[in-house]
């Protein structure tokens, strides 16, 4: 728990209170589904950049990602190259044609949506089986954020785990429920603003604490050289072929992740796109650098002031906080970690009520349902969702990466090939979209379960193989698309 931390409350009450205030704001702004899902497609390229980026990297990046360098050292630079090279892919090979594509198809706000009318899927199977699946990987996403935000509450005021969560959840919720989409990306406006600022400030604070860069390297190597190579893991044993692309392949999950392909659909024009790729790639390379400077200045202070040892080490930056800063500084940058609970939290609810209210609800039980009564639907998704969200995540030994790893392959894989190859090649079939999706998820999920050889690699490859190869194969072999599919195609690159 941190000492004084008078101050700490204070810091955290005044943010909470601007988080609902834009919150607020954005209610007053919310008038049907389209604003509440999708913001009216009204963002700028500020805050379309800094909202998919903090939406995306949420609580691991101040504590998974951190927690990883520090156990593991330079290694982690295959794991942030690959996010950052997936961060500029998604933006420039998807972003505008995503957005194009999802207005031409019946200005689809949900994912699952833009597919049903991409494909002309009368009977709604694709975009019901596509919100079943985003139900399902977003439980587990949202609960490493739920779990990130209970060691937050349990190492700042000293809490029981259990009560943590549950203040977490409810502070993630709040705003959220009221303000919809607006709401969530002004403040992931905010809050990216914020992690970033965090992620410089702190590991430059600590190394210089401990005597520079140069002492904090030698310390590294006193105790562990292996730490500062990122060809061999810990034990000195080359990391292998399995290793490197498993730790690079997070970055082809960017490709099917709803919360973040939604922001490229509320972009305000394509013009902006380009613009906002740059912003989200730097943000993206600075934070990651901060992140991983975090965890190795995390290992100098831990050798030099604890005797080498930390129980848990995804509380690294809080640990840093608490020792270099005073209580109220601190209150601000662990702030930090709350905004990237907070930021990518309310985007998975967000999402996952969408999917429910505009997916399940509205395509097979009130295909008539006014735009108030979905709004009202989505609002009490949120509640329900984040209740089961939280429940999955009362084991306190969750790890946040461990989470996120499995919901990012579910994803990535369902998701990732089915769109892309829907964006670029006219003569892909709804049975072709069904199937890549259905085989990149039942990949994921059994290739999780097994172990050894070729089954220690990361999940997402073979769900990513296995679905492209069952996208073309079915679509191959079944009927050509009709002639208004392609004339839809075509009007999509027109606009382009």
């Amino acid at each position: 728990m941190i000492e004084n931390n008078y101050a700490v409350y204070g810091t955290f009450v005044v943010y909470l209170i601007m988080m609902l205030a834009i919150g607020v704001i954005a209610y007053q702004r919310t008038a049907n589904s389209s604003d509440y899902f999708l913001g009216g497609r009204s963002l700028g390229p500020w805050p379309a950049a800094l909202s998919a980026g903090a939406s995306d990297m949420s609580g691991w990046l101040l504590l998974g990602l951190p927690g990883y360098a520090f156990g593991s050292g330079m290694e982690a630079i295959w794991l942030a190259g690959g996010l950052l090279l997936g961060t500029w892919g998604n933006w420039m090979f998807t972003a505008k044609r995503l957005r194009t594509y999802s207005i031409e198809a019946g200005d689809a706000l949900t994912l699952p949506e833009y597919f049903a009318n991409r494909f002309r899927d009368n009977s709604r199977l694709l975009q019901v089986i596509s919100a079943f699946f985003i139900l399902l990987f977003f439980l587990f996403y949202t609960s490493s954020g739920l779990v990130a935000g209970g060691k937050l509450f349990e190492t700042v005021f000293g809490l029981e785990y259990t009560t943590a969560l549950m203040i977490g959840t409810v502070c993630i919720v709040s705003y959220t429920l009221f303000g919809g989409f607006l709401a969530v990306s002004w403040t992931d406006l905010v809050q990216g603003l914020l992690m970033a600022a965090a992620l410089l400030i702190v590991p430059i604070a600590a190394i210089q604490a401990d005597g520079g860069f140069g002492t904090m390297w030698s310390a590294i190597e006193a105790k562990n050289p292996e730490l500062l190579t990122i060809f061999n893991n810990v034990n000195g044993e080359p990391l292998g072929f399995i290793a490197i692309v498993s730790l690079a392949a997070w970055g082809l999950g960017y490709f099917g992740q709803p919360h973040i392909l939604a922001r490229f659909a509320a972009c305000r024009s394509n013009d902006e796109i380009p613009t906002a790729r740059r912003i989200a790639v730097g943000w993206s390379g600075l934070s990651m650098i901060g992140a991983m400077l975090v965890g190795l200045a995390g290992m100098m202070f831990v050798e030099t002031q604890m005797g080498g040892q930390l129980e848990d080490g995804e509380t690294i930056f809080m640990l840093l906080v608490n020792a270099i800063f005073h209580p109220v500084i601190a209150g601000i940058l662990l702030a930090a970690i709350l905004a990237a609970i907070m930021s990518t939290a309310d985007s998975q609810l967000l999402v996952s009520s969408s999917a429910l209210a505009e997916d399940f609800y509205k395509q097979l039980l009130r295909k008539n349902a006014s735009q108030k009564e979905i709004v009202m639907v989505g609002r009490l998704a949120v509640i329900g969702l984040s209740i089961i969200a939280m429940v999955l995540a009362f084991d306190p030994d969750s790890t946040v990466l461990g989470l996120v790893s499995y919901a990012w392959a579910g994803f990535g894989a369902a998701f990732g090939p089915a769109l892309l190859i829907s964006l670029y090649w006219k003569n892909m079939t709804r049975n072709g979209a069904l199937a890549g999706i259905i085989v990149g998820a039942v990949t994921v999920v059994v290739w999780k379960q097994l172990s050894g050889g070729i089954y220690d690699m990361y999940e997402i490859v073979p769900g990513i193989i296995f679905a492209t190869i069952a996208i073309f194969a079915v679509s191959m072999m079944g009927r050509a698309p009709s002639k208004e599919i392609h004339e839809q195609h075509q009007r999509m690159l027109d606009k382009l």
